[in-house]
């Protein structure tokens, strides 16, 4: 069924439901990407997650999501690789025929001040988080613009809108997803509407970006207690995330109610970037 229409809105509905979508997250099968898979999952999506290592950790994921009645598939590869992208759109639609939602969660970090920071930990972590962004992104939007419809979601970090020692490299990176996000939401509603499929109660093709702050995952729990401990004291919340809270704001900007929401920045943080 192509979502042509603002049905959810038409009808008064609040409840975000993306029966029938196909979603893809990058990174989809650890940490704040399980979260959001889960996530669009329960919200009745079927759920392409990518990952790059630890085929038995993705498989162990998948069967947990099939265990709950979730179609799921997964695809391997390297983001920060241009052919790669194409390769796993491609895969994508080929298993589920579409690909309405894309989630550019997968990430890295090599932390060092820039005195000590190599070329190459530099340019990596540009390579994965920022690049593969991009060319995730390029791939996927031919087919939605195309449609008419779809939702791309790009997950920075409050390092790029704060800064953060020891992470020039990282916290650049998910600066410039601020950018590359309000570019491509101009660009994408640009070339809906040039299609002629931007109306009162089109869908459309929306891209945003969220930015969580410090989230219970694997990440930070390598951060020494006594530091996290001190973070948490700069949070006005008082505690780190959880990487459900994110995914919940993730699976509200998918949902076809969330169609005059695009080229905008989510904090998740617990109000630490006021």
């Amino acid at each position: 069924m192509e979502p042509e229409s603002h049905s959810q809105v038409a009808s008064g509905r609040s409840t975000p439901s993306l029966a029938g979508k196909v979603a893809l997250v990058t990174g989809g099968t650890r940490g704040i990407g399980a979260a959001i898979s889960e996530s669009l999952a329960a919200q009745g999506a079927t759920v392409a997650a990518g990952y790059s290592r630890d085929r038995g950790y993705a498989d162990a994921f998948q069967l947990r999501l099939s265990s709950r009645g979730t179609r799921c598939t997964l695809h391997q590869g390297n983001v920060g690789a241009p052919a790669d992208c194409r390769r796993t759109v491609e895969e994508v639609v080929e298993a589920h025929g579409r690909l309405d939602i894309l989630v550019n969660n997968a990430g890295i970090t090599i932390d060092k001040t820039v005195s000590k920071m190599a070329d190459e930990d530099w340019l990596k972590v540009i390579e994965v988080n920022l690049n593969g962004a991009f060319f995730m992104s390029r791939a996927a939007l031919a087919g939605m613009v195309e449609r008419g419809s779809g939702r791309i979601v790009n997950i920075a970090s409050i390092a790029g809108q704060m800064g953060n020692i020891g992470q020039a490299n990282y916290a650049a990176s998910k600066s410039g997803l601020f950018g590359l996000t309000k570019t491509m939401a101009r660009e994408s509603s640009a070339a809906v509407a040039k299609a002629g499929k931007l109306g009162e109660h089109s869908v459309g093709v929306t891209v945003n970006c969220v930015s969580p702050g410090i989230i219970s995952t694997e990440m930070v729990a390598n951060i020494p207690e006594k530091l996290l401990e001190k973070m948490k004291g700069l949070i006005p919340v008082g505690r780190v995330g959880r990487p459900e809270e994110v995914a919940r704001v993730v699976a509200f900007l998918c949902a076809d109610d969330s169609a005059y929401i695009t080229g905008q920045v989510w904090s998740v943080d617990g109000g630490w970037d006021m």
